[in-house]
C-alpha cells in the first residue's frame, strides 16, 4: 500500500531562532519550507546521487569548485547574496571550459534574520540556477547566535564536465594572443559601494551579476582555439590579467582607451580615489584567443545577451614577462600590479 504523503512543513516564526539550527522540527521546517521547496533537490538524503550522459564520454573531465560569499549588504541593486552564490560558482567552472551541472549550497544564518529575507535569497538562487541551467541538489544549514555572524553567509560548490578536447589553462597563453572582455568593468564593485550608503553616493549603477556559461559555449563553438579565461571578480580585471601573465610567463599590454567603463563608475572612482581596474565584477570575464580567431570570438560574444558590450582590450607579448602594462591616454606606460590587499572588503 502506498504511504500517504505528509503535508509540507511550514515555518511559523517571522525570524530565525537558534532552534532553527538545532536539528529538530524547527530546523526541518526551515529547510523544507524555505529551501528544498524552492530548490527541489532529488530526495532528502545526506548526499545527492547524480548521473549525466556527458560523464560517460571518453576523455571527459569532471570539474569541481567551491566558494564562500559574505557580501555586505546582502541585497543590492542588480542582485543579492543568493544571486552571487550561484553565478560566482557557475562562472568559476565556466572559465575552465566546464559545462556546469550541479551546485551545493551551505548556509550560515545569524539568529534574528527575517524569514522573508531568506525566501528572497532562495528565490534569487533558483532564478540564477534556472538561467544557468544548473540544479541545486544538496546543502546544509547552520544557525549562529546574534552577534556571532552578519546576516547570511553562503558557501556553494559546483560540479561540471569539461568535454573531451577542451583545455583552457592560463599557462597556454602565447605572445600575440588577443585579450577580450565581454562587457563593462567595475559595475559590481561600484554598485556595492553605493548600496552601503557610507559615502552618500547617488547612482543608478547595478551589479553585473550573471552566469556566463551560455556566452562561453557560444565563444568556444565559434573559436575553439581559446587559450584561457578568467572571471574578473575580487581584484577586478587587473588581478585576472596578472594571474594569466604570471602563469604563462608572458607580458600583457592593454590600452586605457579601449577599456569599457561607464562614466558613472569612473566618477565614483575619481571621487573616492579608487582604480576601476581593481573593482570587482560578477558577470565579466577576460579571455585570450589566437589572433586569427579574435574577430570570430568577438562576434560570437556580441551575439549573446551577456556579451553585447564585448571588446578587445589588449594582447599578450613576449616583452616584460609576468607583468601587465597599460598604455595610457597620454601615450606612456603604467605597470598594473596585483593589489597587496583589497580596495573594498566584503564585495562578494
Amino acid at each position: 500500500m502506498n504511504q500517504q504523503l505528509r503535508p509540507p512543513r511550514r515555518v511559523v516564526a517571522d525570524r530565525v531562532t537558534l532552534a532553527h539550527g538545532g536539528g529538530g522540527k524547527a530546523m526541518r521546517d526551515l529547510i523544507e519550507d524555505v529551501f528544498t521547496s524552492v530548490f527541489a533537490p532529488p530526495g532528502m538524503e545526506d548526499q545527492a546521487r547524480l548521473m549525466h550522459p556527458s560523464l560517460l564520454e571518453p576523455g571527459a573531465q569532471l570539474a569541481f569548485t567551491t566558494d564562500s560569499f559574505v557580501v555586505s549588504p546582502m541585497e543590492f541593486p542588480g542582485g543579492d547574496i543568493g544571486t552571487i552564490a550561484v553565478c560566482g560558482t557557475v562562472n568559476d567552472l565556466v572559465v575552465g571550459g566546464a559545462r556546469p551541472l550541479w551546485l551545493s549550497a551551505a548556509f550560515i544564518i545569524e539568529e534574528g534574520v527575517e524569514i522573508t529575507t531568506l525566501r528572497r535569497i532562495a528565490a534569487s538562487m533558483q532564478a540564477a540556477a534556472d538561467e544557468a541551467g544548473v540544479r541545486i541538489v544538496t546543502g546544509d544549514t547552520k544557525v549562529v547566535g546574534k552577534g556571532s555572524g552578519d546576516g547570511v553567509f553562503i558557501t556553494t560548490s559546483g560540479v561540471g564536465v569539461i568535454p573531451p578536447g577542451r583545455n583552457l589553462v592560463a599557462g597556454s597563453v602565447q605572445p600575440g594572443d588577443v585579450a577580450i572582455v565581454n562587457g563593462v568593468l567595475g559595475d559590481h564593485g561600484a554598485a556595492i559601494l553605493a548600496a552601503r550608503g557610507d559615502m552618500a553616493l547617488t547612482t543608478d549603477i547595478t551589479s553585473d551579476c550573471q552566469p556566463l556559461n551560455h556566452l562561453m559555449e557560444a565563444v568556444l563553438a565559434a573559436a575553439p582555439g581559446v587559450r584561457a579565461a578568467r572571471d574578473a571578480t575580487r581584484g577586478g580585471l587587473a588581478s585576472a590579467l596578472n594571474e594569466i601573465a604570471d602563469a604563462a610567463g608572458v607580458g600583457v599590454e592593454i590600452m586605457e582607451t579601449d577599456l569599457p567603463l561607464r562614466p558613472e563608475v569612473k566618477g565614483v572612482c575619481e571621487i573616492l580615489g579608487l582604480d576601476p581596474l581593481y573593482l570587482a565584477n560578477e558577470g565579466t570575464l577576460v579571455l585570450f584567443v589566437p589572433p586569427d580567431q579574435a574577430e570570430t570570438a568577438l562576434a560570437a560574444m556580441r551575439a549573446t545577451p551577456e556579451g553585447q558590450g564585448a571588446c578587445i582590450i589588449g594582447r599578450a607579448t613576449a616583452s616584460h614577462p609576468g607583468t601587465v602594462v597599460m598604455k595610457t591616454v597620454f601615450g606612456g606606460g603604467r605597470i598594473v600590479d596585483m593589489l597587496v590587499g583589497e580596495q573594498l572588503p566584503r564585495i562578494c
